[in-house]
């Protein structure tokens, strides 16, 4: 069994409407008439990206991505109107008609994990399994972790940046700072906020630094689109009724095949919220990589990752 599946290209790009405003970009790879997975990325704001699909046995699965609104390729870039999680969970639901799948996997990672349990909590009858990578349920304790005080003593010399963007003064709710240099009128001032953002999550996901793919955090077309839509679901704690949401719910799908995959040195998430959800949901499996941070791109990540999917061909 490969750790990876070789790189495929999509046999099919289209782009699908989801409001007067919104137009949303998917792509389709592997097998036409094949087992459907949805993929969801992370971020938000971050879109998709090819070696997501890497995952999945080609010949088996008919892989299906796309960029949540104002992500990636989806139009209109970075815009927050009428942008929830509510409004994604419907996106999905939306493109599962449009593609005429009555039933399909369901995959993300970090912020995919938040998507797809929403997702498979109102839709349960939609969903043959979720593989679940990095988990993350958008409760304020893990907003506090990554952007207030927790991370920051193990990365400092990476926080530092993004602290001293702030002004003192405005140090005691980073979020909140952040949240109005990003809603400015001025260009200029967003995209610096923007770049620090983006950095900081950016340098922090593996558990060997590197500056693989910070290019792309730090570019400022990018960033932008990245920070402003992470910003702004993280102001507004996911849209969630709860601080807890995810778990205080879980009774609708504890009856579908679930793993997840999490690194023990996870900075960005921290494993404590894949354990509080796998405790809460017992049929679930979790799967601790030894040596990994957050990156799906670990090692130990991706070839488990595989692993999963090759066993969930058989669901």
């Amino acid at each position: 069994m490969p750790a990876l599946y070789p790189k495929i290209e999509p046999f099919k790009i289209s782009r699908l409407k989801v409001s007067a405003l919104h137009n949303l970009y998917v792509e389709q790879s592997g097998t036409d008439d094949g087992d459907p997975v949805v993929v969801l990325h992370g971020g938000p704001g971050s879109g998709s990206s090819p070696k997501y699909r890497q995952n999945f046995d080609p010949k088996h699965y008919r892989i299906i991505q796309f960029d949540q609104r104002g992500s990636g390729k989806s139009n209109p870039t970075a815009d927050l109107r009428e942008n929830t999680t509510w409004h994604y969970v419907d996106d999905i639901e939306r493109l599962r008609t449009e593609l005429d799948v009555d039933r399909w996997h369901v995959a993300g990672g970090s912020w995919g994990v938040t998507l797809a349990l929403a997702y498979a909590i109102t839709h349960p009858e939609r969903v043959k399994s979720l593989c679940l990578r990095g988990v993350f349920l958008c409760r304020p304790k893990e907003l506090r972790w990554l952007y207030q005080e927790g991370a920051s003593h193990i990365w400092p010399d990476l926080w530092a940046s993004f602290r001293d963007h702030i002004p003192e003064a405005e140090r005691n709710d980073f979020i909140a700072a952040y949240h109005t240099r990003l809603m400015s009128e001025d260009r200029n001032v967003q995209i610096a906020a923007a770049v620090q953002w983006s950095l900081w999550e950016g340098s922090t996901a593996k558990l060997v630094p590197s500056n693989e793919g910070n290019h792309e955090f730090g570019d400022p077309d990018f960033a932008l689109s990245f920070a402003k839509i992470e910003n702004h679901f993280f102001s507004n704690r996911g849209f969630f009724e709860s601080n807890n949401w995810i778990i205080e719910n879980l009774d609708p799908i504890r009856h579908i095949p679930c793993e997840m995959v999490h690194g023990r040195y996870d900075i960005v998430c921290p494993l404590e919220s894949a354990w509080e959800l796998h405790k809460a949901w017992p049929e679930s499996r979790l799967h601790i990589v030894p040596d990994a941070g957050h990156s799906s791109s670990e090692p130990g990540i991706a070839a488990k990752l595989t692993e999963i999917t090759d066993r969930f061909r058989k669901l």
